[in-house]
């Protein structure tokens, strides 16, 4: 679904009800919102301007990519009220401040950045994923923002690969969220291979059909598109689930890429579930 104004009101008028943030559902599952944003470097916004686009939608996480150095994300998190930010050390290709980072709400338990690049034809290094866990409501959720290369014609190689089957594997926490700019399309090898590693694209739980979007290029509308390569997973295991989110459509875009949300819910209580998968 498409997320425009009128539901940008609901979200802020059900927060002011008490639905937001660390707030329990009836059911006892735990809804945890978050976005994901290639920013482009910062090129066609300012910190404070994304701030105010995500305003609505009251977010417990958000992942940037291709995210200035230093204070920027930061900035974002002061007109949010999200105080803890993270960002990362290695700038995709080595280009200047391209770099991943992560904004929330609460504070971070562990932060770690993993590298994934790998010697492959048509691939560009290095590249990252960095990760945080935090609490929401009491429950553990492991985050993971990416910038990753495109690789359609192999299931053993490429950086999803190295994701899939080297870095998730290890992760501890029972609630996972992957999230970023992964350059593929749904149905393409890569993503086919994160999703048979035990993750599912909220696209399925919300039924869009991305073969009909586009995240890219959202400056130059009119031009032919490469579809939705920004993503949002969510460990299977987890018995988590989709109940709102889609892609953000801005009058005025702040990037070349549309920045997407959704909002998951995890079952608060997951004893006997194994980890990660």
């Amino acid at each position: 679904m498409r997320i425009g104004t009128a539901l940008s009101i609901i979200a802020s008028t059900l927060w002011s009800m008490g639905t937001g943030i660390g707030a329990s559902e009836p059911d006892g599952s735990i809804p945890v919102r978050v976005a994901a944003y290639n920013v482009e470097f910062g090129r066609s916004t300012s910190p404070e301007q994304v701030g105010e686009m995500f305003n609505p939608y009251k977010l417990d996480i958000i992942g940037f990519n291709e995210v200035p150095d230093g204070d920027w994300t930061a900035r974002v998190g002061k007109v949010l009220g999200m105080k803890h930010s993270y960002v990362g050390k290695i700038s995709s290709a080595n280009h200047k401040d391209k770099y991943k980072s992560i904004l929330s709400r609460t504070p971070f338990e562990v932060t770690a950045e993993h590298e994934v690049s790998v010697e492959r034809k048509r691939s560009w290094n290095p590249a990252s994923v960095v990760k945080a866990v935090t609490k929401i409501d009491g429950a553990a959720v492991a985050f993971y923002s990416l910038h990753i290369c495109r690789s359609k014609d192999s299931h053993d190689t490429g950086h999803t690969y190295r994701l899939a089957q080297y870095i998730l594997p290890k992760e501890k926490t029972k609630r996972v969220i992957v999230l970023g700019d992964f350059n593929n399309n749904m149905g393409d090898v890569a993503m086919n291979k994160l999703e048979s590693s035990g993750f599912r694209a909220t696209w399925e739980d919300l039924k869009i059909d991305t073969s009909k979007e586009f995240t890219y290029n959202a400056l130059k509308p009119e031009q032919p598109n490469i579809g939705v390569i920004d993503h949002i997973f969510y460990n299977t295991g987890s018995r988590g689930s989709t109940k709102d989110g889609g892609i953000i459509e801005l009058k005025k875009p702040l990037s070349d890429h549309k920045p997407v949300w959704a909002e998951i819910a995890f079952p608060k209580d997951l004893k006997g579930l194994r980890q990660s998968k």
